[in-house]
């Protein structure tokens, strides 16, 4: 049994041929064509939303799942849809938050080895499985009103400078992003400051792309007035 493993193992690494890989990137192109269309279909009927991100790895119990809870429901209440990436820890307080308040509860649900699967706050029909990482992230840019960004490991990561490389290009247009935890994130900001500015790697208005606090009623305040600036209404 375990020599067996050992060659499926050995198998799944094994390099490709080139021509192997040709053949496997041209059969791919229709999963992932049918990935986005399926994702267009089901998001563009659902109405202005906010994603929230954060670790999938915390409980129930810690303050920072309650937090989430507290913004996804205080954001619920005022006519936003929640979208999340659909698995436990973080992802399943702010589906679990919509879902108090009856507001849509979105998950774009990933396929992982461990840790993701799909949470049970979300609505049965705003639950949409994706193969491909770089196919979620555009349904969270495209159907978002605005980026909670909750404390978590390199997803979380990875999805924040996302949005705000898109922002800072100009690629999309630019939506609130707002960084929940001073101390989580206190870091993260200084090395920005001190380390990209300092070395004029980014622009001076770059700075102002992240709004970073600590309550949850600052997080819903910061979406909400973003909008409210611009006389804009979530699903309106």
């Amino acid at each position: 049994m375990i020599s067996k493993t050992k060659n499926l193992i050995s198998e799944a690494f094994k390099p490709k041929t080139w021509n192997q890989t040709r053949t496997n990137d041209s059969w791919a192109i229709f999963k992932i064509m049918s990935e986005f269309v399926e994702g267009y279909e089901r998001l563009s009927r659902i109405g202005p939303c906010v994603s929230i991100f954060g670790s999938a790895r915390l409980k129930e119990d810690h303050d920072w799942y309650k937090k989430a809870q507290d913004i996804a429901e205080g954001l619920g209440k005022l006519g936003y849809g929640i979208i999340s990436g659909g698995g436990p820890g973080i992802m399943e307080a702010a589906n679990r938050g919509a879902k108090e308040v009856n507001a849509p509860s979105v998950g774009l649900n990933i396929e992982l080895e461990h840790e993701q699967s799909p949470n049970t706050f979300i609505d049965l029909d705003k639950s949409v499985d994706f193969d491909y990482f770089f196919v979620r992230k555009v349904m969270f840019v495209k159907y978002s009103q605005g980026f909670v960004v909750m404390p978590g490991g390199f997803g979380t990561l990875d999805e924040l400078f996302e949005a705000i490389t898109l922002i800072q290009t100009k690629k999309i247009g630019r939506f609130p992003v707002v960084l929940v935890g001073k101390d989580y994130w206190s870091g993260l900001i200084d090395w920005i400051k001190n380390t990209l500015n300092k070395n004029s790697l980014i622009g001076k208005d770059d700075l102002n792309l992240l709004i970073v606090v600590d309550s949850a009623k600052e997080a819903i305040d910061s979406i909400n007035n973003f909008y409210d600036k611009y006389l804009l209404k979530p699903n309106f």
